[in-house]
């Protein structure tokens, strides 16, 4: 942290936990005011709702509040009309919270907090409400109320004392990433540094476009930001999914090409120095000039081009790519940061629309989950109806909470067995505030007072990136089981009661999770790779439908989760993944099917039967290579498309098969015609 940076900016963390703090005690103070049941639920939703930025805790106070109002309303439908027989009302309860998890999983968007909270809110209202169902609706009503007052003062602190908008943080990354971009164009470009270097700049990119993502959605709810930077981060993530496979396309039609192949055509190597530079160059040259002499240099193909030609004009129209989205993204990002709109008609890349909304989904990875978080709430009220265990309600209700939380983690079972830690660490704080500190107490302002010390440290802890988690367990657990009323009423036999039961819950969510989810990230992974070349047989499968920047967004966020990982992928995989050769291939498989119209019958029926050999082969894929037969079906297609009579789609055809030849066997030796001299390498 510099010296020079503002004094907000230095001393943030303390910042939020004072705010957080009087935004806590705000809530308590009018929840006690307003003679609400449970005035720390109000106090507990702050230190759950509040984000570091502004955007995040709005977004987060939203989904909370359609979240609680769905849960609310699925409990009064269902204790009533089930509390005589108990065991089928946990039967519900659970199967509404796996539910709700198995939506959430799915969706993987903050609004997936919505689905989640939906859930857990009947377990949260409606096993402690068994033993008095009469006042079930009354209950729900005052935990909608509390809710929403905590969510409203956290929103109103975090919005009006010393704000920080999520804009800047998204501005900053978005700067961030197209530096890092221009950095790796301009080396890969130039042949500069080493291979390894690029690989990881290459992955570190895929990555960050995943969090880009995650930190745009908060932007939409952000009363900070300017509406002309939302519409300009819309146009500009959808050229940041293009420009990573098309670097890496340009750096494996160099490597094609090889360095005698670039030596042979020294204007060639002139251009890549002159993009090279435009590209890293902080002056706004135009770019006319290079589109010009790219298209000078792109001659149509024929009959009689070599595979020199063909890899040569291949790499052009990947260049011309990269030019237009180095215009269209630094016009956008002066856009942004003068507050301007630009309109599309300003923009020279044009891809379709959807790649925004397209996102990876593990519907069986959500569906162990959901199963897992079921099982754990039945052991839990069975072992509760069981015993007939007085205060057993928050054992379930703990195992909801628990099994939600963590699920989207790929071992999620450590993480439950942290968050428990941290709750011990919460109920002997708990009770020493209960039973040493709070009775001799008589005055709100020396609770508040009393409080600070142990809630500053929890905002600070929450305001770290690295302690966010333990700070979070802490401050909500603490608030929950302190339990602070109108009344001091705490005793001892029922605290440890209630305690045992919260600790149970944790730990039969922990010990069931390790069981449903076992896997690990080694699991994960490997489904992601294999998700990816079914994605890729679908791609094949499929017939003319324009879904290129839909295919991209997709690809790369299953990248990005896939990078995350990259030490647990084979190392078949992890090269693929390194050089994006999926990515890749997927664009060139929907490249040549745009083709595939304006090609002759028996071109048509080559290409088609070599699709679904492809689809076959990605359907069956289990690790390592492609067989070496698709390698045949490739080159079949080639000498097929070569000969074709139609110019435009015979060149589309072309750059679309050399493109999949590439990514599938980039060590194969250089194609050769399978009839005639015509086409020699």
């Amino acid at each position: 942290m510099r010296a020079d940076e503002p004094f907000l900016v230095r001393h943030a963390d303390l910042i939020f936990a004072l705010k957080t703090f009087a935004a806590s005690m705000l809530a308590l103070v009018i929840a006690l005011w307003m003679d609400l049941p449970r005035p720390y639920w109000a106090m507990a939703t702050v230190y759950i709702t509040s984000q570091p930025l502004a955007g995040a805790t709005s977004s987060k106070a939203f989904f909370r509040v359609i979240g609680t109002l769905v849960g609310a309303t699925a409990t009064v439908a269902m204790v009533p009309n089930l509390v005589d027989a108990p065991e089928l009302l946990c039967l519900a309860i659970a199967l509404w919270v796996g539910l709700c998890l198995y939506v959430s999983l799915l969706d993987g968007t903050p609004r997936s907090y919505l689905f989640m909270l939906a859930g857990y809110t009947v377990a949260l209202i409606g096993f402690p409400s068994v033993s008095d169902p009469g006042n079930i609706f009354d209950t729900a009503i005052a935990r909608v109320e509390e809710i929403s007052l905590g969510i409203i003062c956290a929103s109103l602190v975090s919005t009006l004392v010393f704000p920080r908008s999520v804009a800047p943080a998204v501005a900053a990354r978005v700067d961030h990433w197209l530096r890092d971009a221009r950095r790796l164009s301009h080396d890969t470009l130039l042949g500069r540094g080493p291979d390894e270097a690029r690989r990881t700049l290459r992955l570190r990119l895929a990555t960050d476009i995943v969090e880009i993502d995650t930190l745009a959605v908060h932007l939409g709810y952000d009363r900070l930001a300017d509406v002309e930077a939302v519409s300009g981060l819309r146009e500009i993530r959808l050229r940041m999914l293009m420009l990573l496979p098309v670097i890496a396309s340009i750096e494996d039609r160099l490597d094609a090409l090889g360095e005698r192949g670039l030596k042979a055509q020294p204007e060639l190597n002139r251009l890549l120095a002159d993009i090279g530079t435009w590209v890293s160059e902080d002056a706004r040259r135009p770019a006319g000039p290079i589109r010009a002499t790219i298209e000078a240099r792109q001659a149509a193909l024929d009959g009689n081009a070599s595979w020199e030609r063909i890899i040569t004009t291949s790499l052009l129209s990947r260049l011309r790519e990269l030019v237009d989205l180095s215009c269209d993204c630094r016009a956008l990002s002066e856009a942004i940061a003068a507050g301007r709109r630009i309109s599309t008609v300003d923009l020279v890349f044009h891809p379709e629309a959807g790649a925004a909304a397209v996102r990876h989904r593990d519907r069986g990875l959500a569906l162990w989950s959901a199963a897992g978080a079921v099982v754990a709430i039945l052991i839990c009220c069975a072992f509760w109806i069981g015993t007939g265990w007085p205060d057993g309600a928050s054992a379930p209700m703990m195992a909801a909470v628990a099994c939600c939380f963590f699920a989207a983690q790929d071992d999620p079972a450590r993480f439950i067995r942290s968050f428990g830690l941290w709750s011990l660490v919460a109920i002997v704080v708990v009770a020493i505030y209960l039973f040493a500190v709070v009775p001799a107490i008589s005055h709100i302002e020396v609770l508040i007072v009393a409080l600070a010390p142990t809630f500053l440290i929890y905002g600070l802890l929450i305001g770290r990136p690295a302690t966010a988690g333990a700070g979070s367990a802490l401050a909500v657990n603490t608030a929950t089981l302190l339990a602070l009323q109108s009344t001091y009423s705490a005793e001892f036999g029922a605290y440890a009661n209630s305690a045992i039961a919260f600790f149970t819950g944790i730990v039969v969510a922990e010990v069931v999770t390790r069981i449903a989810r076992g896997v690990g990230a080694e699991w994960v992974a490997k489904r992601l790779v294999l998700s990816s070349w079914k994605t890729l047989a679908v791609a094949a499968e499929r017939r003319g439908k324009h879904d290129r920047a839909e295919f991209a967004g997709l690809m790369l966020h299953r990248m990005g989760l896939l990078v995350q990982r990259i030490a647990f992928v084979s190392e078949a995989d992890r090269r693929d993944t390194e050089s994006l050769a999926q990515l890749r291939i997927g664009l060139n498989i929907i490249h040549l099917r745009r083709a595939r119209y304006g090609l002759a019958a028996s071109t048509l029926f080559v290409l088609d039967d070599m699709l679904d050999q492809l689809a076959a082969a990605f359907r069956r894929y289990a690790g390592g290579g492609m067989p070496p037969e698709l390698l045949a079906r490739i080159d079949a297609a080639l000498a097929a498309a070569v000969e074709d009579p139609n110019p435009q789609a015979r060149e589309d055809a072309l750059l679309g098969l050399v493109g999949i030849r590439r990514g599938l066997f980039p060590g194969a030796p250089a194609y050769r015609p399978q009839r005639g001299e015509s086409f020699a390498a």
